[in-house]
């Protein structure tokens, strides 16, 4: 449901068999945290990146100039953390769920709302774009924040991405649950695969109505009406304010559920291509407004292209990261891939309403280094793309890094006046979830990324 910023083209990261062999035993003992594999029918082989193939959850898939997709994102796909019992993001899926169930029945006491959470990651760029109304034009698209498998295949950017084909299949009420991929700054907030959670909801005009005085005689819908920032142009103001309503209300019950009733609220209209109007929601958390998901009222054109044009819904989505941080005190993202058991151990509970604080495992210190190098002349490529982004350098740190990488910030961003060439420094900041690094094994990394970035970027090493 939550796009991410502009996206920048990218350059293509290939795998490095020789750089995986010297990084082996490293990796062995904590650098990128491997999974149970998982895949969506429980026995699909693991991914592999061929020379003229990816191959992932059972499916090939040709490889094209789009293919940006590395060997260490691929090897997430299939985990499915959000499916693992008694993890923390199973553990607030779970109680996600169970407040829909039991807050929301139909006439004969079932539950309203479907759940959906093990459709597959690897979706198309029509059904992550076009199905959502993104124009062909916008920014959202380009390969600098996406993972592409190919120029018609993608990993899903947001579970929006399925959002036609549920309410094509009839659904009116359902949470769709799901693994999600975008190129991405590297912070304790940041990781290139996260876990998101939506929800969608129609209204026929009897539904919407029937409790309302007088609500036979009102619609859903009006013609000759016209678009303002309170509607979209079909949509009958009284329609649309109750939409509303019912929205805020039930994103306002479920966050004062699971972070109690004095939780502080406060609504901020904002602008998504698929619905309108739309919303954030911030909560107040340790004295700052954070925001925690974004909503609003379907835009009718979807709903037209899905087969529902008689109703009217609202969707909403949540990163399911960024809640469970808040709610359990998980101080870094990374720590969701952790196989620690002083970790793990704290989220196997016999009742998922049991309150859980995590208690911080050993504070290992971190280490820095920083690296310095003139960008590639020229602003952009032979086929008309950038040359160089800063989520190329990133999704580079992260693909030798791994998660020994704790954070990356760019300090100094220079333009040569004589030459106009322009010279980037970046410090990153090692520091390993379970043990204390040391220099050399650190440094081991850091010449790996040097000599790799002038390689595969075109960058000119200045140290």
């Amino acid at each position: 449901m939550i796009l991410g910023p502009s996206l920048l083209p990218c350059i293509q990261i290939r795998p490095r068999p020789r750089l995986q062999r010297l990084l082996s035993e490293f990796w062995a003992n904590g650098g990128a945290a491997s999974c149970r594999y998982l895949g969506t029918d429980g026995h699909a082989p693991r991914p592999v990146i061929g020379q003229d193939s990816v191959e992932v959850l059972g499916h090939s898939y040709p490889r094209d100039v789009f293919t940006n997709v590395t060997p260490k994102i691929l090897a997430k796909v299939g985990c499915n953390l959000h499916n693992q019992p008694h993890h923390p993001l199973w553990l607030i899926k779970e109680r996600i769920k169970a407040h829909f169930y039991s807050a929301y029945t139909g006439r004969w006491g079932n539950p309203l709302f479907s759940v959906h959470d093990n459709l597959s990651p690897v979706v198309t760029v029509e059904q992550n774009f076009d199905s959502l109304l993104i124009p062909p034009d916008h920014p959202s698209r380009k390969q600098g924040d996406n993972y592409y498998l190919n120029r018609t295949t993608m990993l899903r950017a947001h579970t929006s991405a399925h959002q036609r084909e549920l309410v094509r299949s009839g659904l009116d009420a359902f949470l769709l649950a799901g693994d999600v991929y975008r190129r991405d700054e590297i912070d304790a907030s940041h990781y290139p695969v996260f876990h998101q959670m939506e929800g969608v909801r129609l209204f026929s005009n009897h539904e919407l109505f029937s409790k309302v005085r007088s609500g036979e005689e009102l619609s859903l819908f009006e013609r000759g009406g016209r678009r303002t920032p309170q509607k979209q142009e079909v949509h009958t103001l009284e329609a649309v304010k109750l939409v509303e309503f019912d929205l805020k209300q039930t994103l306002t019950r479920l966050v004062t559920t699971l972070f109690g009733a004095d939780l502080e609220v406060r609504w901020v209209d904002c602008y998504f291509p698929f619905t309108h109007p739309s919303f954030e929601m911030e909560v107040l958390f340790q004295g700052d407004w954070m925001e925690v998901l974004g909503c609003g009222v379907m835009e009718q054109e979807l709903l037209n292209s899905a087969g529902a044009g008689n109703k009217l819904g609202w969707a909403f989505g949540l990163g399911l990261e960024r809640l469970a941080m808040v709610l359990y005190g998980i101080p870094d993202i990374r720590l969701f891939w952790s196989q620690d058991e002083r970790f793990l151990k704290q989220f196997r509970v016999q009742d998922i309403q049991q309150p859980v604080r995590f208690q911080a495992l050993s504070k290992y210190p971190p280490l820095h280094n920083d690296i310095s190098f003139w960008l590639p002349h020229g602003s952009e490529s032979e086929a008309g793309r950038e040359s160089f982004t800063e989520n190329d350098f990133y999704d580079l740190v992260r693909s030798i890094g791994g998660d020994l990488v704790e954070k990356v910030t760019l300090l100094d961003d220079f333009t040569h006046p004589k030459t106009g060439r322009r010279s980037q420094c970046y410090r990153i900041i090692y520091r390993h979830m379970e043990r204390t690094l040391t220099q050399q094994e650190v440094r081991l990394v850091h010449q790996q990324i040097e000599h790799t970035a002038e390689r595969e970027l075109g960058v000119q090493g200045r140290y």
